[in-house]
């Protein structure tokens, strides 16, 4: 994890220079000036891989040292259960229609967004309600 959490915020850098280098190359260049479609998207690269490292990070300093962590780890030092899932779960089918239902109401009305929130949002609470038996079960 720890080796992830370094990957991460090195990638942050990297696009947080390129967003800046990109956005300097197309507005000097450019006859419309800066470009507004790719350095809106590098920035959110930088963002999503700060996001990751955030929490790479975090986990580090919460848990113990994996096997990725120690230099004579083996990658069967890992075994074991790594999460509890359900294979029978409407969840994931309830937050996967709300966002296409969000992508398409982008596309061809906000009308159709509206009713593809109230999906995922169901879906969402669903999925991370999965497990729960309520605060006072025994």
């Amino acid at each position: 994890m720890r080796a992830t959490a370094k990957i991460f915020w090195i990638l942050t850098v990297f696009f947080a220079i390129v967003a800046a280098a990109y956005a300097f190359v197309t507005s000097r260049y450019e006859p419309m000036g800066m470009e507004m479609v790719g350095v809106p998207a590098i920035i959110g690269l930088a963002g999503l891989a700060l996001m990751i490292a955030l929490t790479a990070s975090i986990a580090v300093k919460k848990n113990d040292l994996g096997a990725s962590d120690e230099l004579d780890g083996e990658v069967s030092d890992d075994a074991g259960v790594q999460g509890s899932f359900s294979p029978y779960s409407w969840a994931p089918l309830w937050a996967s229609l709300g966002a296409s239902l969000c992508f398409l109401g982008v596309a061809a009305g906000w009308w159709i967004f509206a009713f593809g929130v109230m999906f995922a949002i169901y879906g969402v609470i669903l999925w991370v309600m999965e497990f729960s038996t309520g605060q006072h079960a025994h």
